[in-house]
């Protein structure tokens, strides 16, 4: 029987991906713990919802500001130093954060003035994530890589805030140092990963903004690429703006207490770790295409089954489905696009994505609640259901060309 060591870090994923994947582990608990201290210590300072609200939105704003410009810099500079840049700026900026909450001189816009650094910081560690792990796992175990790296983002979501919360219990100021020690350990690891990606030719740079139009021109002619950053996009619109009331959906349609709707939550993240499993199981039986149209068939579905329903039950498992789905499709989204993207676009093309996912959230996190008072809690899902249906239709053909060929920058 294999040791657990042997599953968890397969010998083909290679020896650098031993300290890619713990430092990710490590880094998602502690935004994870922030996911529920944050608006925590921002509700210490003000009650006021607009306030609370505001800093998810100012830790958002750097990737609609800056992903444009952070891919080219990740396709420009040595990624794994840049990410070690960012997890230490991070560290040191929630250190100091944490040392003016426990002095009690952190003003509300401090938070946010912490918060959008934070945000800037992470444009530039997330897209040098990805990058570096295509230099750093071959090609052909590309989505064995990114099903452990999907599945370590769950701790976000099911250890991470339980954490958060109690450690602001303790202290306001704890989360944030501990926050800070997960992203210097994140770093220590990174800086021990050996592959070097070749840096390209400073001759051959272009202007800022022709870099950048390079990496969009780029996905914009690849017919299957630009329908994934489509459907990312309205995606991302309709789940966001159907599920910035699901609070109150909750609680009035499907009648549940706090501690119900926190197992609701709980539900769907317990359905993302499944999605691995499932990946795995599906994937070389029934193909990467198969799976993404599957994907946008169950997203359509699970709007339809919320708008109509009224029956807790039927929510959970709704949501554990689309837990399940959401990894799947993350998984095979990423990996099917970093085979087809060329190494010296692949910082570019994926800010234009990134750019796209978390443009799609912001717009959909402003028009659910307009909607949601305008028509009622479930007008966002029937909405978000028509949608689906018209994204669904407008991708079917076009994701036949995404293909598991492996290019070159010359193509």
């Amino acid at each position: 029987m294999r040791s657990l060591g042997a599953v968890a870090f397969p010998v083909e994923l290679g020896s650098d991906f031993r300290k890619i994947w713990p430092a990710a582990l490590i880094s998602n608990l502690g935004d994870g713990a922030m996911l529920a201290a944050g608006p925590l210590l921002v509700a210490s300072i003000t009650k006021e919802p607009a306030a609370v609200g505001a800093a998810a939105f100012v830790q958002q704003l750097p990737w609609l500001l800056f992903a444009l410009f952070s891919g080219v810099l990740v396709d420009r500079l040595d990624r794994r130093l840049m990410i070690v840049a960012a997890d230490t700026f991070r560290a040191v900026v929630l250190v100091v954060l944490g040392v003016a909450v426990l002095l009690g001189t952190s003003p509300l816009w401090a938070i946010y003035l912490a918060l959008f650094l934070l945000g800037t910081a992470e444009t530039l560690a997330d897209n040098a994530s990805g990058a570096l792990l295509v230099s750093a796992v071959p090609k052909d175990h590309l989505g064995k890589a990114n099903s452990r790296l999907f599945a370590s983002a769950t701790i976000q979501q099911l250890g991470g805030p339980p954490l958060g919360a109690l450690l602001f219990a303790a202290g306001a100021g704890i989360p944030l140092f501990f926050d800070a020690v997960t992203f210097a350990a994140a770093a220590a690891l990174i800086v021990r990963v050996a592959v070097r990606p070749p840096l390209p030719d400073r001759s051959t740079r272009g202007a800022l903004w022709q870099e950048v139009h390079e990496g969009v021109r780029w996905l914009w002619q690849h017919s299957g690429v630009r329908t994934l950053a489509l459907s990312i996009l309205v995606m991302n619109i309709t789940f966001c703006a159907a599920f910035a009331t699901w609070v109150l959906f909750a609680r009035e349609r499907l009648g549940l207490t706090e501690t119900q709707f926190g197992l609701l939550i709980a539900v769907g993240a317990v359905g993302g770790v499944l999605g691995m499993p499932t990946y795995h199981f599906l994937e070389p039986r029934v193909g990467s295409v198969t799976l993404l149209r599957a994907g946008l068939v169950i997203e359509t579905t699970v709007h339809l089954v919320l708008a109509l329903t009224r029956n807790p039950w039927v929510a959970g498992v709704t949501m554990a489905v689309f837990g399940v789905h959401a990894v799947v499709w993350g998984i095979v989204s990423t990996t099917t696009r970093q085979l087809v993207t060329p190494d010296a676009l692949m910082g570019r093309v994926n800010s234009v994505y990134l750019l796209a996912s978390v443009g799609g959230a912001a717009i959909g996190s402003a028009l659910g609640g307009v909607l949601a008072q305008q028509f009622g809690l479930a007008a966002p899902f029937a909405i978000a259901f028509v949608a689906m249906v018209f994204m669904t239709a407008i991708a079917w053909r076009p994701l036949r060309h995404i293909s598991v060929r492996r290019v070159s920058a010359a193509d």
